[in-house]
């Protein structure tokens, strides 16, 4: 019996994203890609997968190491050079629904998901605290499809309400003026049985952080020690990343207000519970099943690790 694999069946460009550079990407069978919608803990799975492969402890910027390839701002061909020249095992960032990616069957992908609410919270910080620079660059930059990126609404309702009931592609139904965060995680979920995607959720790393670190280096092919992978769990929390966030993101002052620190903001989840009244989360609901499974939209709101102490959440927080 013949297993269906993923297809591109569309091309995502707007003022962010332009999904045809990977096109010029020349996969390696020890490449990693790290994929998730917006706010889900892209930065997070990225740092853990570097210091799972390189295993000093030693910080490095992930920008330029482990690129977004489909960000158009970057000059693609510089990108694609910087990639072939690196000699490590190579870990690259996407935030495209499976749908308009290609699809390499030697190469392995963890897929990060996260409570679309959680993500939202994160997201009205990112998205209020970009400069009006960074903006402006995104906008007139040459070659932009579509309308240019819209300011932030003041009012974080007025955000929640145009980004859960309105897509930015013809497509989508939600993720707006972003893309598709409910839709993306479909996409990949479509394909979970395939051996080469990992899910990963984001409340099992806050739960149980360091099993987690055991999990995907095993997925990995990496062989990791005990000492090793405790110290290196400690790296990775939100306290420690939080003091090192000029280390991992480099000079963003640029891009937003405040720099790295405020990119990685408060690192908690459930914050939505003090902000979305009923009628919204009814738009939640409602935008749940236009967009899930019901496996998929069980496991994005609960992941598969139980709680057990709170006070682990509060330990391993990251946003």
């Amino acid at each position: 019996m013949t297993v269906p694999l993923p297809e591109v069946k569309h091309i995502y460009q707007n003022y962010v994203l332009d999904s045809t550079r990977w096109h010029k990407f020349n996969p390696r069978d020890t490449d990693i890609i790290i994929a998730t919608s917006i706010k889900s803990g892209s930065t997070w799975m990225q740092n853990i997968v570097m210091h799972l492969i390189f295993q000093d402890l030693e910080q490095r910027v992930l920008g330029a190491m482990s690129p977004f390839l489909e960000q158009r701002l970057t000059d693609v061909e510089a990108m694609i050079a910087s990639l072939e020249a690196q000699q490590h095992r190579r870990f690259i960032k996407t935030h495209l629904a499976l749908d308009g990616l290609p699809y390499y069957q030697n190469v392995k992908y963890i897929v990060v998901g996260r409570d679309a609410r959680d993500v939202f919270m994160s997201l009205w910080n990112h998205h209020r605290n970009i400069t009006s620079e960074f903006s402006d660059a995104l906008n007139s930059h040459d070659g932009r499809v579509g309308d240019p990126g819209p300011v932030c609404p003041d009012d974080i309702r007025e955000f929640w309400q145009m980004w859960i009931t309105r897509g930015w592609f013809e497509w989508e139904n939600e993720g707006y003026p972003f893309w598709s965060n409910l839709r993306f995680m479909q996409t990949w979920w479509d394909f979970k049985h395939l051996p080469n995607i990992l899910f990963v959720h984001y409340n099992d790393l806050l739960l149980d952080l360091e099993n987690q670190l055991r999990r995907i280096a095993n997925y990995l092919d990496i062989d990791v020690a005990d000492d090793v992978l405790a110290k290196i769990t400690d790296a990775v929390t939100f306290s420690t990343m939080k003091q090192k966030a000029e280390q991992i993101m480099g000079d963003v002052s640029g891009i937003w207000k405040g720099g790295a620190k405020t990119f990685m903001n408060k690192g908690t989840n459930g914050r939505w519970r003090d902000v979305l009244t009923e009628d919204d989360l009814q738009l939640y609901y409602d935008a749940v099943e236009r967009n899930l499974s019901s496996d998929c939209a069980h496991w994005l709101e609960h992941g598969t690790v139980k709680p057990v102490n709170e006070a682990i959440i509060a330990k391993f927080p990251v946003s």
